[in-house]
């Protein structure tokens, strides 16, 4: 869109040129180009970003995503390619912390309007994910309390939650912050970003509404899920989340880890353990036979494929609503 290009270093330029820089491939193999259309050109880092892009920018925007579907987005490293894309965007819209590459390359790229959507809304520190019950670790406790306070105060920084979309009411915050960025950025077409973005808080307002209601009166509160992403979810409706792995949905659990999981369902009435579509859901299979659950999907939704429950946000939350319904016992 924007006829005064920023300059790309040397580097990429010729990294990108090697690699055929000519077609870029955005969301899939016939897309339009990253920059460099008659449109506001985009960059965003995964599904999330890209989603809120498309529906604030609508027409007017061209947006390239760097998670492809099917890719889990917090290990991804980037190509010259796509490093390259950035230099030509009119913008970059990213979660800062949940992509260490993507900060990394955005930092270094010139490109002019950058947002991060952890700086439109609150990131939450969420404790210590396996373990949110006084089961009577004191042991444990005593341990934590011996850390250094600067390890202490860097493991704090570490543990900020960047699963804000999965929280309605936080998503529609980013939004709003997404549009004034866009309004400032291409003001011929704030008018329209203003408008989308506000059809689009109204419908995460319905959507909050839908599971407040849904989720008011069940049987338990407790659910288990493959990786620590459902926390603000969990916050915003009085649920308890407790987690197999941690914010690292590749790392692996202790055998004590298991143990107690495999205890507190007993004493919680948990009937489902929820594993997602774009890690194994092995570890989480193998714990529900042991304990005798049932297995179900709660999407974490960074990313949409065939596999998904749904073919948008907006479908997949409510198929993640139906599912939480199911297995907390809903009235």
């Amino acid at each position: 869109m924007n006829v005064r290009r920023r300059r790309i270093s040397g580097i990429a330029v010729t990294a990108a040129a090697a690699l055929g820089l000519g077609t870029l491939s955005a969301c899939s193999s016939d897309s339009a180009a990253a920059g460099n259309t008659d449109k506001f050109d985009v960059v965003a880092s995964f599904y999330p970003m890209q989603f809120l892009a498309e529906q604030i920018g609508g027409d007017h925007v061209n947006v390239t995503t760097l998670t492809e579907p099917g890719q889990e987005p917090h290990d991804l490293e980037l190509s010259a390619k796509q490093t390259a894309q950035m230099g030509e965007a009119d913008a970059v819209l990213y979660l800062k912390a949940l992509q260490p590459a993507v900060d990394e390359a955005i930092a270094q790229s010139d490109v002019k309007t950058k947002i991060d959507a952890a700086t439109l809304t609150t990131l939450e520190d969420h404790g210590n994910v396996e373990h949110d019950h006084d089961h009577g670790h004191e042991g444990e406790e005593h341990a934590a309390e011996e850390h250094s306070e600067e390890a202490h105060s860097e493991e704090e920084e570490h543990a900020r939650d960047p699963h804000i979309w999965l929280d309605p009411v936080k998503y529609a915050e980013v939004a709003e912050g997404v549009a004034k960025a866009f309004e400032k950025a291409d003001p011929d077409h704030a008018a329209d970003y203003r408008e989308n973005a506000e059809t689009l808080t109204k419908k995460l307002a319905d959507l909050n509404t839908s599971f407040k209601d849904g989720l008011a009166d069940t049987d338990t509160k407790v659910f288990f899920t493959n990786h620590a992403a459902f926390g603000y979810l969990a916050e915003r409706y009085g649920l308890t989340q407790e987690a197999i792995n941690g914010l690292d949905p590749e790392s692996e659990p202790s055998p004590a880890r298991i143990k107690e999981l495999q205890d507190e369902a007993k004493a919680d009435g948990v009937t489902t353990v929820f594993y997602e579509t774009l890690v194994s859901g092995k570890t989480a299979k193998t714990l529900a036979k042991d304990a005798g659950l049932k297995t179900d999907v709660l999407d974490p939704l960074e990313g949409i494929t065939d596999k998904s429950k749904g073919d948008d946000y907006f479908e997949v939350m409510q198929s993640n609503l139906k599912a939480l319904e199911a297995a907390l016992g809903a009235k």
